[in-house]
C-alpha cells in the first residue's frame, strides 16, 4: 500500500492513509438474529456506510479539553457486495483515510455503525502512518448501531501506557471509555450494553439465601443484570423464564458463535443419552434403577465398535445443528463415550490403590492434606457442635502400616488424610432430615508407601449425635477387607468417601474457587483498567468467556431446583454449602506453592527449582502443576517489569490502585477486612497477584474440570450422592448386602436417572469447544501488543510450556511413577498446556485454556 500527501487550503500536508478492517457480520445460524428484520438484510445491500475517524495521540483539542483531535470520517469500502455469509467468518474490508500529518499518530479511532445489525470488529491495520509504519488496533468487540449508544464507540492502539504515561491527547478517552463501561448503576441491562457492575446471589430462587452482603452467608459478587426485585420478595432478583440461557453479561463476554453451536450441540447430544437407558429402565427388574454393574456398562456399549463417519453428513446442506449432533468425533447418538477410568479394565476402579491414587491425580487433588496430629481433631466451635475428635485409634490402624507406628509415621511424615468432616458436618443434619440424601461426613487416613503409593488404613464414617449438634457425632470406623460382607461394608465406606469427595469438589474445588472467585476480578479489571493498561493487556485473555458460563449457572445449574442440587448430595443446600467455605477463602493461598505448604503437603526448600520440597515425590497434579505455575511466574514477573522498573511505579499508579481497592471493597466485599490482602505497593505483590489470577483461571480450573468425564463419567467410580446408610448387621438391608453385594452398592449411591444427569452434566463441562484458546496461545500472537520486549517474553511462555508437556509426557511412561497412571491406565494429562485430540472436540482429558470458559 503507498500513501501520497496533498496540500490543503491551509497548507497542511494531507496523507491518504490505507488501512484493512476484519470484522464478522451477524449470521442466518445465529440464534440471537432470528429476530433480525428483513430490513437489516436490505440495508447491507444498499451499503449504508460504517464511518471511522483516527484520533491524534500528539494534538489536544483545546474546545474539546483538550482530547486528542479527530481525523475526517472514513468508510468501509465494498460493504454492499458483501453480504452476510451462512455460517460465521470474518471478512476484510479496504479503508482509505485522510489524515494531516501535523496531528502525528494516530492513537484511537472512532467507530459508528449505521446498520440496524450488529457486527463483530476484529481488528483495524494501518498499513502505513507517515513517520510512524504500521499501526494495530486490536478490537474483538460487538459493535451495535449508534442508536443503541449515548456515546461513540472508540477503540485504542495495541501500545500500553501506564495511567500516568498516556499520551495527554488520549487521557480524557481513557478515562470516559473506563467511565461508560462502569455505567450508572441503575436501569436493567440489554444485550448491546456494555456495563460491568457488582450484583449479590440474589437470582437463584426465592427459596434460597442471598449469598453475599452478608455474614451469614458471605460470597464472591457477580455481574449485574439490574432485572427488577422479585415481587413476591424484594430481595430477590426476578428470574428468567424456564430454559432461557440468554442472561445478561458484557456482550463482549458472551460465546461466540461457534463456542455457542457446539455447547448447544454437545448438550442436546448428552442430554439425549438419558433417554435410551431410561426407557431400558422401565422393562428391568427394578424400575430406574442400575441392578449390575454390567446394567451400567451397557450404556457405553458399542462406542469403540460402532462410529458414524462424519464425512457422510457433508451433503446435509446447512444442517449445521444436524452435523454437531452427530459430532464429528464419531460417536454414536445416544450411547455415552466411554470413561477413560474403565477403558483398560472395567474394575480396576474399586481397587484400594486407585482409590488412593485418585486423591493425587484424580479431579480433586487439592483435598487431600499431611496428617499433623493423631487422632485427627476438627475446628468446628464444641459450643455448637460438640466434640468431633476423631475415633480412629491405633488399634484400627498400626495392624496394617508394614511395621510402622503411628508416632513413627507421623515423625516422618507418612500419614496422610482426606478429611470432610468439618465441611460435612454443619448441614449434614439437615440434608439427611429434609432431603432424599443419606449421608456421612468422612476421614480417611492413608499411609505413604515406599514405592510412592498411598495406602488407605481406615475410614471413619460419622453421623450427628441423635441428641442434637451439640453432643458431636456418632462415628463407625471401617477398615480394608477384601472378602465377605465385611468386605462388601469397606467397598460402600470407599463410596460415601467419593460422595462428600465428589460433591466437595464440584461446590467447593471447581465451582466456588474458580468461576466464582474469578468473576469479580474480571468486572473490576474492566471497570478500573484501561485497554490501554499494560495489566489489563495481561490479564484480559485469562476472563474469556467466565461471565457468559456463569451466568448459564446461575439459570440452570445452580440455582433452586438446577441439575447441581439434583446430583450432588448437599442438595438444596448446596450453594449454602459453598458459602460457608467462601468464609475461610484466602486468595494468597490459592497460588500454588502456598497452597501446598498450607496441606502440608510441601515445605519450603529454596535448593528447589520452584521454592518447595514435595513430601510425595510422585503426586502429578502437584508435580506438573509447579512446572505449569513456575512458566506463568516467570512470565508475569518478566512481563510486569517492562513497565514498573521501581515499587513507586506500583504506588503510584492510579489506575492499579483503584482496581485492586474495588477488587477488594466491592468484588469480594464480604471479605474487605481480612489482613491477608495483598497491599499491591510492590512490584512483588503485583506479580504474585497476577501469577495468582492466571494460575485459577487457566491451570488450576483445568485440572479441576476436564478430567470430570474421564473419572466421573463412570458414575460407580465418583458417586455425588447416596441414598441410604451403611446396613446393620441382623436387618433384610444386611442380609441383601451379603447375598447381592454390587446391587446393594448401586442403590446406595443414586438412582439410575439422576446417575444418567450427572454423568451427561460432566460430559458437556469436560469438552474443549472448537475454538478454544490455550495457555501460552493469544487471538492475536504478532501483535496483541506493540512493545517488542513483551511479544519477546510471550513467546519464551510459549516455548516454556512445550517443554513442560514434552517433560510431562516422559513422567507418564515412567513406569516408577506408579501415581501416573495407576491400575486404571489412565495418564496424568489434566495439565498438559494444549489439547491434542484425535478428534477436534474429543474428550481428551487435557489443555489448559487460557480461562474458566466452560
Amino acid at each position: 500500500m503507498s500513501c501520497f500527501g496533498v496540500k490543503d487550503e491551509k497548507d497542511e500536508k494531507v496523507t491518504k492513509i490505507k488501512g484493512k478492517v476484519a470484522l464478522m457480520k451477524r449470521n442466518r445460524l445465529d440464534f440471537n438474529d432470528f429476530g433480525a428484520s428483513m430490513l437489516d438484510r436490505a440495508h447491507e445491500l444498499f451499503g449504508c456506510k460504517v464511518s471511522l475517524q483516527l484520533i491524534s495521540s500528539v494534538v489536544g483539542d483545546p474546545e474539546n479539553e483538550m482530547r486528542g483531535k479527530v481525523g475526517k470520517e472514513a468508510y468501509l469500502e465494498n460493504w454492499s457486495c458483501r453480504i452476510s455469509p451462512i455460517t460465521a467468518e470474518t471478512v476484510e474490508f479496504d479503508v482509505t483515510f485522510e489524515w494531516d500529518e501535523s496531528l502525528g499518530n494516530p492513537g484511537a479511532f472512532f467507530i459508528k455503525n449505521h446498520h440496524h445489525g450488529e457486527f463483530f470488529l476484529r481488528t483495524l491495520i494501518l498499513e502505513d502512518v507517515p513517520g510512524f509504519g504500521p499501526a494495530h488496533f486490536v478490537c474483538n468487540s460487538w459493535v451495535y448501531p449508534t442508536k443503541y449508544y449515548k456515546y461513540t464507540r472508540i477503540f485504542f492502539v495495541n501500545q500500553s501506557y501506564l495511567t500516568s504515561s498516556t499520551p495527554e491527547p488520549l487521557r480524557k478517552y481513557r478515562e470516559d471509555e473506563l467511565e461508560n463501561l462502569r455505567g450508572d448503576g441503575t436501569g436493567e441491562l440489554q444485550t448491546w450494553d456494555r456495563v460491568y457492575d457488582y450484583a449479590t446471589y440474589n437470582d437463584l430462587g426465592l427459596n434460597r439465601p442471598v449469598l453475599g452482603g452478608s455474614k451469614e452467608y458471605p460470597y464472591p459478587r457477580r455481574g449485574r443484570t439490574g432485572r427488577k426485585p422479585n415481587p413476591k420478595d424484594s430481595s430477590h432478583e426476578t428470574r428468567l423464564c424456564i430454559l432461557n440461557i440468554d442472561i445478561y453479561c458484557p456482550r463482549d463476554e458472551k460465546f461466540s458463535r461457534l463456542k455457542f453451536s457446539d455447547f448447544l450441540a454437545v448438550s442436546i447430544k448428552s442430554l439425549g443419552q438419558v433417554l435410551l437407558p431410561e426407557i431400558k429402565g422401565v422393562c428391568s427388574k427394578t424400575c430406574n434403577e442400575f441392578d449390575s454393574f454390567e446394567d451400567v456398562l451397557q450404556i457405553y456399549n458399542g462406542w469403540e465398535k460402532q462410529r458414524i463417519d462424519p464425512n457422510s453428513l457433508k451433503s446435509s446442506g446447512g444442517f449445521e445443528l444436524l452435523k454437531e449432533f452427530f459430532r464429528s468425533d464419531g460417536e454414536l447418538p445416544l450411547k455415552y463415550p466411554k470413561a477413560q477410568v474403565i477403558q483398560h479394565d472395567e474394575f480396576a476402579w474399586r481397587s484400594d490403590e486407585e482409590f488412593a491414587r485418585e486423591m493425587l491425580s484424580g479431579i480433586n487433588p487439592v483435598a487431600i492434606s499431611v496428617l499433623k496430629e493423631f487422632p485427627p481433631t476438627s475446628k468446628l466451635d464444641p459450643a455448637v457442635y460438640g466434640d468431633h475428635t476423631s475415633s480412629i485409634t491405633k488399634e484400627h490402624i498400626e495392624p496394617n502400616m508394614n511395621g510402622l507406628t503411628v508416632t513413627e509415621a507421623l515423625e516422618q511424615k507418612k500419614l496422610f488424610i482426606l478429611d470432610h468432616n468439618d465441611e460435612t458436618i454443619p448441614y449434614l443434619k439437615r440434608i439427611n432430615e429434609t432431603t432424599t440424601t443419606k449421608c456421612y461426613a468422612t476421614r480417611t487416613i492413608l499411609l505413604l508407601l515406599e514405592d510412592g503409593t498411598l495406602k488407605p488404613l481406615a475410614i471413619e464414617l460419622s453421623l450427628v449425635h441423635p441428641d442434637g449438634e451439640i453432643h458431636g457425632a456418632v462415628n463407625k470406623v471401617v477398615t480394608p477387607t477384601e472378602a465377605g460382607v465385611e468386605g462388601s461394608i469397606w467397598q460402600l465406606a470407599k463410596a460415601f468417601v467419593a460422595v462428600n469427595d465428589s460433591s466437595c469438589h464440584q461446590l467447593l474445588s471447581h465451582w466456588l474457587m474458580t468461576h466464582a472467585s474469578i468473576e469479580p476480578f474480571i468486572i473490576a479489571t474492566n471497570r478500573q483498567l484501561s485497554a490501554l493498561h499494560p495489566i489489563y493487556k495481561l490479564l484480559q485473555p485469562h476472563f474469556r468467556d467466565t461471565m457468559n458460563i456463569n451466568g448459564i449457572a446461575r439459570e440452570l445449574l445452580i440455582s433452586e431446583g438446577g441439575y447441581v442440587e439434583r446430583i450432588v448430595f448437599p442438595a438444596k443446600y448446596s450453594m449454602e454449602f459453598s458459602s460457608l467455605a467462601y468464609k475461610s477463602w484466602v486468595f494468597t493461598d490459592n497460588a500454588l506453592p502456598e497452597e501446598l505448604i498450607k496441606r502440608g503437603i510441601a515445605i519450603r526448600d529454596p535448593s528447589k527449582p520452584h521454592g518447595v520440597r514435595l513430601l510425595i515425590e510422585d503426586y502429578p497434579y502437584a508435580v506438573d502443576g509447579l512446572e505449569i505455575w513456575s512458566a506463568i511466574d516467570d512470565w508475569v514477573r518478566e512481563y510486569c517489569s517492562i513497565y514498573y522498573p521501581t515499587d513507586e511505579s506500583v504506588h503510584s499508579d492510579t489506575e492499579l490502585q483503584s482496581w485492586w481497592e474495588e477488587l477488594r471493597t466491592e468484588g469480594h466485599g464480604d471479605l474487605k477486612d481480612e489482613t491477608w490482602w495483598p497491599k499491591m505497593q510492590t512490584i512483588g505483590e503485583l506479580t504474585q497477584s497476577c501469577s495468582t489470577i492466571i494460575w485459577i483461571a487457566s491451570a488450576y480450573h483445568a485440572a479441576m474440570n476436564f478430567g470430570q468425564y474421564p473419572y466421573a463419567g463412570y458414575h460407580p467410580n465418583r458417586p455425588t450422592m447416596s441414598r441410604r446408610l451403611l446396613p446393620e448387621p441382623g436387618t433384610p438391608e444386611y442380609e441383601e448386602l451379603e447375598k447381592t453385594p454390587d446391587a446393594v452398592y448401586l442403590k446406595t449411591i443414586g438412582s439410575q436417572f439422576l446417575s444418567l444427569l450427572g454423568i451427561s452434566l460432566v460430559e458437556i463441562l469436560s469438552r474443549h469447544s472448537a475454538d478454544e484458546i490455550y495457555l501460552g496461545q493469544r487471538e492475536c500472537p504478532d501483535y496483541w501488543t506493540k512493545d517488542a520486549a513483551a511479544l519477546e517474553a510471550f513467546k519464551k511462555f510459549g516455548q516454556k510450556l512445550i517443554e513442560v508437556e514434552d517433560k510431562i509426557t516422559k513422567m507418564n511412561n515412567d513406569e516408577k511413577l506408579k501415581n501416573r497412571t495407576g491400575p486404571v491406565k489412565v495418564p496424568y494429562t489434566l495439565l498438559c498446556p494444549y489439547n491434542l485430540p484425535s478428534f477436534p472436540m474429543g474428550l481428551t482429558g487435557r489443555g489448559i485454556p487460557n480461562s474458566v470458559s466452560i
